[in-house]
């Protein structure tokens, strides 16, 4: 008996657990939920029959849905999965740099890349039967419909996963019954096409999560978790995933950072913990955390997850660069988006351009490209600290700036703008921008690509120099009158004018080049501007010209009406370095959607511009410009050793300060000025150009200790067939005659052997010449030859045939040491008439001195001493003489041999006591000469013949064979 009632109990017992299992328990509650769902939409067909009369809730259901489209499987999955995502930017070799700013940052996950425990906190929290419905539950629907009948205070929308989907992605916020019923109607579709991971996986990416630690708007679950606890979405804790969970009911309220970034006060975060817990509660409730879990993650302290603010916002880290990509990026998205409409590129103009920029910009914004630069991350920053370290850069000056609607005086620093570029490719790798946030007054402008200055001297290579080495109108070793004239249409003044308001005769087109003289360079543009010498700045990828500037011939000198920007200068002389190809520069090298796919990517084209030829004749030259010119200081200031070749520059007034040199890798360019255009001139030990040629320096050192390989190349400038080495006569650049030989005036260069001399040059003769000052005259035939020496003459009506040019003859002899005897022949001085005047001497010590003497055509002085004469000084020489006690006087000489009266007689030193008598004296005199002693012949010689000695440091110093640059300042100078 006790056994059957055992055996009873038992199985009274199991039942019992059956019923009491948690399995079973869920079972049984989802046979309830599916029963009551059930009914209720018996009860809302109910409502919408009672609701309106004469229509049953069906009908009326149908009639709201009429006009919503038969949407298919690809027109849904693309509205479902056309949710905005944040573009990512990178340097080159795919470094992250950071993300596109949007007023929504949000970035894409996989369903498999999320928590468990954030898919299953999301669905506890929002639709707890999620993976049992058919997209809608029909007693949330009644409630809704209630309230809206009943109009009720409180409203509320489809509590299902798919319908929150529906509502954020296709339709709208709007509270009727019109949304309503499509949401059901896409609800049930959506459910019908996607599986739930689906489903879930859009609505994981979709819903907005307050703000990050930055303070900037989130949306998604990667970009919650990284936003507020600095984890992937995959591995998220138990109470991060709450926190998370809980935050699409009010994403602005509970989040935990303020508007401007930073924790919330203690008060303000107690919301989003509470959620949190609500959160943990219903995944307890759930069963989807077990007991131990969920005392746990509610006792957990989640504010110390709570990641602080870090300064990686791309645009507060790198703004030129950030901006500059974007920009970039806008500019090639509005062309394909405008192509894939029918437009071409020259269509894209005016309102029409700025309509696909702005849907570009939103594209940019929204669909998660991932934009790839050329910009070498290590360069670029170390570029950024050099900019920022540089002490040389002169003094801020003042300035007018208009700030909040009322003009102010400011102090404006110098600016720079800088470029790095490879040549072979037109890859920007490093730019600088400016000086930065802190010191420049506009730090949104780029100064080296949006900046527009005159480029001064550096456009003589690009606009003068190459194209006329390439027509034939010039090689390195044609000459090229440095002399005043008059080459401004229309103006009788003198234009242009050197640095130095100095000119120095006939110079090779290199020296010319080398020392940066502006006549020589105008001189050859006008020679070649009926060739149109512009059409090769088009070429090199100059955008900025007038069709003024194609014929202004101070565009020689870099005076354009726009100007150019830093990265088209710099641009331009990657083509001498590329064999005369121009390849454009470039900043992006693709673009890919958030599925990888490339939607663009950058293609180098080549333009023929000069031949390989006149780009190595035109490296060359510019060579000399860092080895014997105006840039020898950045030689010396770098760290390293390559085979650089580059040119100055100075825009009008001092305005600008320009350096662009190329080696056979790399062309970097520098600007330096003020943003409102002012005088670089500064009081200081550095000249405006040293200041920037030494940063130019600088920065060239820091890229070579990144990359020293890519700054010191094991090559050089490789010299193409057809480069001949030619012998010229200084004089012309022709074949150099016998005479020039004599005179030493051949030099030697190279040329293209297209273009070599053809014919000899017989601009030289023999005659004698004589000095006054600095200044040299032929001689006349009465010219006494004590006063005169041999030298060449150069027939000045060759001189004017040869160049075109009338000039001063005196003008056309360079003052250096090898030109001392050469003449030109309309040097003529004639003699005024008459004899000149008595000089004024003046003993002086043991000396006897005069001053020059006021008429112009005196050539030399006699000197005599106790009535013989014995001396002759010329004109151009130390005025004195230095020959022992007795009495002197001197007469001066004109140019047609006329002495003058003697000056008056000067005692120098002391008459000595014991005197041989007169008679002896005055038979000493009328002794013939082969009578006199030998000790005595050789005395007179020694002391009659000898001038006196200047001191060294009274001589007037000669110029040297390389003076200071006319335009640029030698960098060597401490003077401006």
């Amino acid at each position: 008996m006790n056994e059957t009632f055992s055996k009873i109990k038992e199985k009274a017992k199991a039942a019992f657990g059956f019923l009491t299992h948690n399995e079973t328990k869920k079972g049984a509650r989802i046979t309830y939920q599916v029963i009551w769902n059930l009914l209720l939409i018996f009860a809302i067909t109910a409502i919408l029959g009672g609701a309106f009369a004469g229509a049953t809730g069906i009908g009326y259901f149908a009639s709201l849905v009429k006009d919503e489209p038969l949407r298919s499987y690809e027109n849904m999955q693309k509205e479902i999965y056309n949710y905005e995502e944040t573009s990512k930017l990178y340097f080159a070799g795919d470094v992250y740099l950071g993300n596109v700013r949007t007023d929504l940052e949000r970035e894409e996950v996989k369903l498999e890349n999320v928590s468990p425990y954030l898919q299953d906190a999301v669905i506890a929290t929002e639709d707890e039967y999620f993976y049992e419905h058919e997209g809608v539950v029909p007693k949330a629907i009644l409630r809704a419909l209630f309230q809206e009948v009943t109009n009720a205070s409180t409203q509320s929308g489809g509590s299902t996963l798919t319908q929150q989907l529906i509502k954020n992605q296709i339709l709208t916020n709007e509270v009727s019954f019109d949304r309503k019923a499509k949401e059901i109607l896409l609800a049930l579709r959506l459910e019908n096409y996607f599986d739930k991971e689906e489903i879930l996986e859009a609505y994981l990416n979709v819903s907005t999560f307050g703000r990050n630690a930055e303070g900037r708007n989130i949306a998604g679950v990667q970009a919650a978790a990284q936003g507020l606890f600095g984890v992937d979405a995959k591995d998220v804790s138990i109470p991060q995933a709450a926190f998370i969970a809980g935050m699409p009911q009010s994403p602005f309220g509970y989040t935990p950072f303020q508007q401007g970034g930073g924790l919330k006060d203690e008060e303000s975060l107690q919301p989003g913990i509470d959620r949190m817990k609500v959160v943990l509660k219903r995944m307890y409730d759930d069963e989807r955390i077990t007991e131990k879990e969920y005392k746990e993650a509610s006792e957990y302290n989640i504010v110390a997850d709570f990641r602080k603010p870090k300064n990686d916002d791309a645009i507060e880290k790198y703004p030129y660069l950030t901006y500059e990509i974007q920009d970039r990026a806008k500019e090639l998205l509005a062309s394909i988006l405008a192509e894939q409409d029918g437009y071409e590129e020259a269509d894209l103009t005016g309102d029409l351009k700025n309509e696909y920029l702005i849907l570009a910009d939103r594209a940019l914004r929204q669909n998660g490209y991932h934009v790839h630069s050329t910009i070498d991350k290590d360069i670029y920053e170390a570029w950024q600290k050099v900019v920022k370290d540089y002490p040389n850069y002169g003094p801020a000056k003042s300035a007018t700036y208009v700030i909040d609607g009322e003009e102010k005086e400011v102090m404006e620093p110098v600016e720079v703008g800088g470029q790095l570029i490879e040549n072979s490719t037109g890859k920007i790798l490093s730019f600088v921008g400016g000086r930065g946030k802190g010191v420049s007054l506009n730090e949104d402008l780029n100064h080296a690509t949006d900046t527009l200055r005159p480029n001064g001297s550096t456009m003589k290579p690009l606009l003068v120099y190459g194209p006329a080495f390439e027509l034939g109108a010039a090689q390195p070793g044609s000459i090229l009158p440095d002399v005043p004239l008059r080459l401004n249409p229309g103006s009788s003044d003198y234009w242009p004018k050197n640095y130095s308001f100095t000119y120095h005769g006939l110079v090779s087109a290199r020296y010319a080049l080398e020392q940066s003289y502006n006549v020589p360079a105008v001189k050859l543009y006008t020679d070649i501007l009926s060739q149109n010498p512009a059409q090769y700045l088009e070429k090199m990828g100059i955008t900025t010209l007038t069709e003024e500037d194609k014929t202004n011939r101070s565009a020689a000198l870099g005076s354009l009406t726009n100007g150019v920007s830093v990265e088209e200068n710099t641009n331009a002389f990657t083509t001498f370095a590329n064999n005369g190809k121009f390849v454009d520069a470039y900043m992006i090298e693709k673009i890919t959607d958030k599925e990888g796919n490339v939607i663009y990517e950058h293609e180098t084209k080549e333009v023929e511009v000069f031949t390989p030829q006149t780009a190595y004749l035109t490296i060359d030259v510019m060579r000399g410009v860092i080895n014997n010119g105006t840039a020898t200081a950045v030689k010396n200031r770098l760290k390293f050793s390559a085979d650089w070749a580059g040119k100055t520059g100075t825009g009008n007034n001092f305005e600008d300060a320009w350096f662009v040199a190329s080696n056979p890798n790399v062309t970097a360019g520098l600007w330096s000025g003020y943003d409102t255009p002012k005088s670089l001139k500064a009081s200081g030990s550095l000249s405006y150009s040293a200041r920037n040629n030494y940063l130019w320096a600088d920065l060239m050192n820091a890229t070579y200790d990144v990359n020293p390989e890519l700054m010191k190349p094991d090559k050089t400038f490789k010299r193409p067939d057809g480069i001949v080495s030619r012998s010229f006569c200084a004089i012309s650049g022709l074949i150099p005659s016998q005479a020039c030989s004599a005179a030493g005036l051949v030099d030697t260069d190279i040329f293209n052997a297209k273009y070599v001399p053809s014919r000899s040059d017989d601009s030289l003769g023999t005659g004698r010449i004589v000095h006054i000052g600095d200044r040299k005259y032929l001689a006349l035939e009465s010219t006494p030859a004590e006063f005169s020496e041999p030298g060449m003459v150069i027939d000045a009506a060759y001189i004017e045939k040869l160049f075109g040019i009338k000039a001063n003859p005196s003008d056309l002899l360079p003052k250096r040491d090898k030109w001392a005897k050469v003449l030109v022949a309309a040097d003529k001085m004639s003699e005024n008439g008459k004899k000149p005047a008595a000089p004024n001497a003046q003993s002086s010590g043991n000396s006897i001195t005069w001053g020059q003497h006021p008429e112009n055509d005196v050539i030399g002085y006699r000197v005599y001493k106790d009535g013989k004469k014995v001396a002759s000084i010329k004109a151009g020489d130390s005025l004195g003489y230095k020959g022992g006690s007795g009495e002197y006087h001197v007469t001066a000489v004109d140019i047609a041999g006329n002495e003058s009266s003697p000056s008056s007689k000067v005692q120098v030193g002391n008459v000595k006591k014991e005197e041989k008598p007169k008679q002896e004296e005055k038979a000493k005199e009328n002794k013939p000469k082969e009578e006199q002693t030998e000790q005595e012949t050789e005395q007179e010689t020694e002391t009659d013949s000898k001038p006196e000695e200047t001191p060294e440091e009274e001589k007037p110093q000669e110029e040297t064979e390389n003076p200071p640059a006319e335009e640029d300042q030698p960098d060597t100078s401490d003077e401006e």
